[in-house]
């Protein structure tokens, strides 16, 4: 009985959002994959690889260990785990924790191409962002609303440049200007708004 309860507390606060400790949860579980992203961007940023990527890798265990622990969590509480570990969230949970714990099997010398391929599918726990903005039921309301309209646009252009920014990243890499993520999402920006500096480009066959 016992054993069930905690069961159930601990759904009510990793899936109900509208509870007091399921919000507190889910706002600490969004600072977490922000600042995630960010160890993402920056671990791709050659100058702050270097100078600190003991820092950085550290700081990405510790996320990895938390969205971990976050993901059997989650098994453990639902009635039916198989429809969490199928769903789309469920794979982009697992496809973002999976890459640090495969980098411990590769050789870094032989695979690493593989690894940095592996590590950028971390970019997509900002997928799992979109479970937690609800504004967009707002978007038919009045003026009032209209600030939380335009951070929802804005947040759904952020995520986009940053996932193209980012596949464009791992596709084209430093050989044709994409020295990394940021600068891979500083062409999204430009691609998408048509400015088109032509700094950035891609290698012509």
């Amino acid at each position: 009985m016992n054993n069930q309860s905690f069961k159930d507390k601990l759904y009510e606060i990793i899936f109900e959002s509208d509870t007091p400790a399921g919000k507190r949860f889910d706002l600490l579980l969004i600072i977490g994959i922000l600042l995630s992203v960010i160890i993402v961007l920056l671990d791709s940023v050659q100058f702050y690889n270097n100078k600190y990527g003991n820092i950085l890798y550290l700081m990405e265990w510790i996320f990895t260990i938390f969205f971990t622990i976050e993901y059997f969590l989650r098994i453990y509480c639902i009635k039916r785990p198989a429809l969490y570990i199928t769903s789309f969230f469920g794979i982009i949970d697992l496809l973002s924790i999976l890459p640090t714990y495969i980098s411990i099997f590769l050789p870094a010398s032989r695979y690493l191409s593989v690894i940095r391929i592996l590590r950028v599918l971390r970019i997509f726990r900002i997928l799992k962002l979109i479970l937690y903005i609800g504004e967009a039921n707002l978007l038919m309301d009045a003026l009032i609303s209209s600030r939380r309209k335009i951070t929802v646009f804005l947040f759904f252009i952020l995520t986009l440049v940053t996932i193209i920014g980012s596949i464009m990243y791992l596709v084209e890499g430093e050989a044709n200007g994409f020295t990394s993520i940021p600068r891979s999402i500083y062409w999204a920006i430009v691609t998408i708004t048509t400015v088109g500096y032509g700094d950035i480009h891609l290698k012509q066959n």
